[in-house]
């Protein structure tokens, strides 16, 4: 199955003589999950930077469904079918759920991409979908638990519809109670044809809904396979691809 998205040997930093991703390589397939595993420190919040256009490699490309897409800018994503929800909150907390809802997909409307009748549509599927949401629907964001704002980041991407959609630690901070509806989420999504690369510590999730799975480990991947590659013993390969005792 071929890639929708690819980074082909990006190198990347902050600063002019420092690389925080060194050839970093890495092939999303269409319609799946991709994991991507690593300690803190090791480069993954700059990786999904480099993606989104926040930060513009040194060397290497970033493809997108058969466009370099390299250094474009952050504000162009959702026009091209990428989404992504932070490991913290990109919502607005002093706005009400419903408009932290809407704003994407007005942006949408605008760009002629979706009609009223549609966004209406999308947004009463939402509430089918997440039925918590009713009862917050007028309520500030900010006065919602963490929890209640991780739903409210994974129901505004159901009514986007992103085809490539990147998540970041979806489960911190969470009850497990709460962490499990996510990764529920998360597999229904895949399950309707959207594309996800899971940026995520817990190894062993990711193990379990991946298809392929990198390991990133001081800016360079240190393994990848598919996700009978990392069966067995997770704590001694582990160890060995991060280079680390745990």
């Amino acid at each position: 199955m071929s890639a929708i998205l690819s980074l082909e040997s990006v190198t990347a930093g902050f600063v002019t003589d420092i690389d925080i991703l060194r050839k970093v390589t890495i092939h999303v397939e269409r319609a799946s999950i991709t994991g991507l595993i690593g300690l803190n420190g090791a480069g993954k919040s700059t990786l999904m930077k480099t993606i989104c256009g926040l930060v513009v490699p040194k060397a290497g490309r970033v493809i997108y469904d058969g466009t370099d897409i390299t250094g474009a800018p952050p504000h162009s994503m959702l026009d091209r079918g990428v989404w992504y929800i932070p490991q913290e909150s990109s919502l607005f907390p002093f706005m009400q759920v419903s408009d932290n809802m809407l704003l994407p997909l007005q942006h949408l409307r605008r760009r002629g991409v979706l009609q009223r009748p549609e966004i209406s549509a999308r947004m009463e599927e939402a509430l089918e979908k997440f039925p918590v949401l009713r009862e917050k629907w007028k309520v500030q964001v900010g006065n919602l638990s963490g929890g209640q704002q991780k739903l409210v980041e994974f129901a505004k991407a159901y009514v986007i519809r992103p085809r490539l959609c990147i998540i970041d630690e979806p489960s911190v901070g969470l009850s497990p109670k709460v962490a499990g509806e996510v990764y529920d989420w998360i597999e229904s999504f895949v399950k309707g044809g959207m594309t996800i690369f899971l940026v995520d510590h817990n190894i062993r999730r990711v193990v379990r809904m991946a298809r392929q799975i990198y390991v990133l480990s001081l800016g360079e991947i240190s393994a990848e396979g598919r996700a009978s590659d990392f069966n067995g013993d997770l704590h001694q390969h582990v160890r060995m691809w991060l280079g680390i005792d745990l």
